[in-house]
Parts: C-alpha cells; structure tokens; sequence
C-alpha cells in the first residue's frame, strides 16, 4: 500500500505544487490566477492535496461545494505516482467531505476518451448522466457529465 495523506492546501508552495501536476496533466492547465480566483471564495471552492514521502504534491482534487452538490472540477495526479490508487483517494476524500458538509449528489465531467477516469467513476459509483459537446479543447472532445448520490456513502 502507498504511504499518503489527504490534506487541505496549506499555501503557496502547495499550489506551485498543484500547478505543476496540472502542467503535467492537462492540455490546458488552470493558471495561479484562476486558483487564487477560485480560492476567494473559500464556502464553496475546495482544494485538497496527496502527499507522499519526499513528494510535496503528489496529487490534488479541486471541487465545489453548491448548496446540496458536490461538483468536482480537477482531480490529477503526477505522472510518475499513477497507478497506485492515489486518483481513487481523492475523488473519495472530496466526496466524504461533501456528505460531511450535507451534499447530496456528486457531479463531474471527464472526457470521452479518458477509459482510465471513467473507469474509475463508475467502480466508485457514478453514472454517466449526459454529455457536453466540444466541452474540451485540444484536441477537441466531448465530456461526459458523471453523476452519483451521497446517500450511504461507503
């Protein structure tokens, strides 16, 4: 089992952190001024880290609490530390802390042709609810809109 913890971004150097998981995971990664936009507004805008041994930043989840839903907006995690159950920590991490907090449905987007993430939301519940046409860029893609309940959250 990976030795990890899950905790709530702590600062500066947590998000050059998060930026660089995001410049190696996106084609078009958030930029710090789209973060700190994001975090101003600290009822609703959530930022979670994974750290491991000697790796600051390994992984992070960023999401929206919205009166009773949770919507989940990134989750990545570097390259080098896939594979090993770090994605799953996360997506779970915000959605006990969304049932925490009284939401109670879970909602995201992921693109069509990433199998690896839907995979992944479905063997944790989700259920493919819609699509969103030309949703992402470069190259274009559609997204397919994943939804789940919180109710008896495992």
């Amino acid at each position: 089992m990976t030795e990890y913890a899950v905790e709530w971004l702590a600062g500066a150097d947590d998000l050059d952190g998060v930026l660089a998981v995001d410049r190696e995971s996106f084609s078009h990664p958030w930029t710090r001024a789209m973060y700190e936009e994001e975090l101003r507004s600290p009822a609703r805008s959530k930022l979670a880290v994974l750290r491991m041994p000697g790796i600051p930043v390994a992984g992070y989840v960023s999401f929206w609490l919205v009166v009773d839903e949770l919507h989940i907006n990134n989750v990545a995690v570097l390259q080098a530390c896939r594979q090993r159950g770090l994605g799953r920590a996360l997506v779970e991490f915000a959605l006990r802390e969304a049932a925490a907090r009284g939401a109670v449905t879970a909602i995201l987007e992921v693109r069509q042709s990433n199998e690896a993430a839907r995979a992944l939301y479905e063997d944790l519940g989700f259920r493919q609810v819609g699509a969103r046409a030309g949703y992402y860029a470069d190259p274009d893609e559609n997204a397919l809109v994943f939804s789940r309940s919180l109710q008896n959250l495992e």
